[in-house]
């Protein structure tokens, strides 16, 4: 099960899983978008489904885990990668812009990863790939990140948490700390001039690809990584190792 399959990192993970074997229960937030992007990959012979679906509603998240556990006989990975954001200087930051990052980046992980949670139980454990940032682990005084990086610091904490809590039941928890990549949503987030500051701060000076996390995700996924848990992977292009 995948979240944000509607475009940008979700959409790209959807086909990359599919491509590997793997039935695909997806969900977005914009109305028919994930229900596009999963006929796509069915118009190609693959297992995808997709819903639009309101994960800052507990209930409707509540409701796409039990509905896709159920079509997909369990649920063998949950990759937590739909987000929303929000970005201001801190002098002007408002409590109700800081809330709704919170409930955007970090409650939403709550509201699917805990129904899911209690189906892996049931099972014999699972894979929880969640998505953080590298502003989790370095402050950007440029774009006004203060509850962005709180948000996805929280994530990486309850990712360690949910390694340490899970792992007599089988269940990995890790984390994917993507640097800039090219997406709709980065897009509408930054204009030309702050899109060439983040990439003159990568090592690797251009935009990571959608379908580079992706493939990261399956193998954090797969049998594979059945040793890893409980870890945060910067994907970024070298960002939080230095600058050139």
């Amino acid at each position: 099960m995948i979240t944000g399959t509607s475009r940008g990192q979700g959409e790209a993970a959807q086909r990359v899983f599919a491509e590997e074997g793997a039935r695909v229960v997806g969900c977005g937030l914009h109305e028919g978008g994930a229900e596009k992007t999963a006929a796509l990959l069915r118009d190609d012979g693959y297992d995808v489904q997709g819903y639009t679906v309101d994960l800052t509603d507990p209930g409707a998240a509540r409701n796409w885990i039990e509905r896709g556990a159920e079509s997909l006989g369990g649920i063998d990975v949950l990759y937590n990668n739909a987000a929303g954001f929000g970005f201001a200087p801190f002098s002007e930051m408002t409590i109700e812009l800081f809330r709704n990052v919170l409930r955007d980046e970090l409650e939403l992980l709550f509201n699917t990863t805990n129904p899911a949670w209690k189906v892996m139980l049931g099972a014999g454990g699972g894979s929880i790939i969640n998505t953080a940032s590298y502003g989790a682990m370095r402050g950007v005084a440029r774009f006004g990140v203060a509850a962005h990086s709180a948000a996805k610091g929280g994530v990486v904490a309850l990712t360690t948490a949910l390694a340490a809590e899970g792992a007599s039941a089988g269940i990995r928890v890790n984390a994917i700390s993507p640097g800039f990549v090219d997406t709709p949503a980065t897009a509408a987030a930054m204009d030309d001039e702050a899109r060439e500051w983040q990439l003159s701060k990568h090592l690797i000076q251009r935009p990571g690809r959608p379908e580079e996390i992706a493939r990261f995700a399956v193998y954090l996924a797969s049998h594979e990584a059945e040793w890893v848990t409980g870890q945060n992977f910067s994907i970024d292009g070298g960002v939080t190792a230095g600058f050139r």
